[in-house]
């Protein structure tokens, strides 16, 4: 590092963030940033650096409330990159573990933000909802409260049905269909959670507003077998990401696992001795399943060529720097649709879930019963599995009747 910035002035070790220079620049080489990332972080430290020497500020001085005025001042002397603020959080994050300055103190909770927390422990503990569910539910909550209560204090006592169907009818029109139905349901958790606690007399629940929703309705939207190869086939396995990407699409394929379940895969769920594959499903429950020889072969050969070598113990690891797991499911979402568009496969669904749907139709024609369908898939009741019976087509041919009349 003294060689990229041998003729900067941070280079001197009596500068305020002088010190920090090499372990912030190790920092960033080891989550795999790219040098000229690194270079371009390093150059901004070094200038706030010398920002602050002119304003007599040490290191142990540093924190947020600075960053703003300082890029500011930035800005009327070099174009924004976009990266700036980023680059100071990660600076502030150094100093932190070092010891240099406190933690900083998260913001003041709002009484609506500390009801949110208590029920999102209900959440948690008494419901053991799946932690993408429990992330659903707190999201309309802290809505609903934010928007009633506002930043003061929080009286539940004074809710009434309008203040419940009022904030339905206002927030069901900006969001699809589906998600007006998980609204609702978020909603009747809380106020049953709210009465469960004596918050509330009335059964506000009740005033929810239904959304209509007939159970075996649809039709599952499941991908073709052809076009599941058609999309493995595309895949260019020469490639680190490649050789992610398809390791990832043949667990969605082979052994329809859900988004959230992979990006929750760690290295110590893998049994390659025993063949098995331990997978992290909706509340809570784990299950093992056989690891089928072409996917095995598929995840060994990206730990091997293709994974990055980092401290991070989930299997699959973001390509691009900072180096670890997936965020969110979104990831493995974008992945698949990308690998769709890829293909040049026209799906009426871009997610992953249509994998799952594939898995479950290809086995109804091979001859599998609902049940073992339900086994592999991991559902909790019967009537999960029932909706695929729509898809039997050849079981379903033995039930209908024949048209009065005969054929014409």
């Amino acid at each position: 590092m003294q060689q990229v910035f041998k003729d900067h002035q941070l280079c001197k070790q009596d500068s305020p963030l002088g010190s920090y220079i090499a372990p912030y620049a190790a920092e960033m080489r080891g989550k795999n940033y790219p040098q000229q990332t690194i270079e371009l972080h390093v150059r901004l430290i070094a200038d706030f650096s010398q920002w602050l020497a002119k304003r007599r500020i040490t290191a142990q001085k540093v924190n947020a409330e600075l960053f703003q005025p300082y890029l500011r001042a930035r800005a009327r002397r070099r174009r924004p990159t976009g990266c700036e603020f980023r680059a100071l959080r990660q600076l502030q994050d150094l100093l932190v573990r070092e010891g240099v300055v406190p933690e900083p103190a998260p913001p003041a909770a709002t009484p609506a933000d500390r009801l949110a927390t208590e029920f999102h422990f209900y959440l948690r503990q008494e419901r053991a909802l799946a932690s993408t569910t429990q992330s659903y539910y707190l999201t309309f909550v802290s809505e609903f409260l934010r928007e009633r209560f506002g930043a003061g204090p929080v009286d539940l006592s004074c809710l009434c049905a309008r203040d419940v169907t009022g904030f339905v009818q206002r927030r069901a029109a900006n969001i699809e269909s589906r998600r007006v139905q998980l609204m609702t349901t978020s909603l009747r958790s809380f106020l049953r959670f709210a009465s469960y606690r004596g918050d509330i007399d009335t059964d506000l629940a009740a005033c929810v507003p239904a959304v209509a929703n007939w159970k075996l309705s649809t039709i599952p939207r499941a991908l073709p077998a052809h076009q599941v190869e058609l999309v493995l086939n595309s895949i260019d396995r020469n490639t680190a990401m490649g050789r992610r990407d398809y390791a990832i699409l043949l667990l969605l394929a082979r052994l329809g696992l859900r988004a959230g379940e992979i990006r929750a895969l760690t290295l110590e769920d893998l049994d390659w001795k025993e063949g098995l594959i331990k997978v992290r499903g909706k509340g809570c429950r784990h299950a093992q399943l056989p690891l089928p020889t072409d996917v095995g072969e598929a995840i060994a050969d990206y730990l091997r060529n293709g994974r990055a070598n980092t401290g991070s113990r989930c299997v699959f690891l973001r390509v691009r720097a900072p180096i670890d797991g997936f965020q969110g499911q979104s990831g493995i979402g974008s992945l698949v649709k990308h690998a769709l568009a890829r293909a040049g496969v026209d799906a009426p669904r871009k997610g992953a879930h249509q994998f799952r749907h594939g898995l479950a139709s290809q086995m109804l024609r091979w001859g599998a019963s609902l049940s073992e369908i339900g086994e592999l898939l991991r559902h909790r009741s019967p009537q999960t599995t029932a909706i695929y019976a729509k898809v039997d087509l050849a079981s379903l041919s033995t039930l209908a009747l024949p048209w009065p009349g005969g054929a014409q």
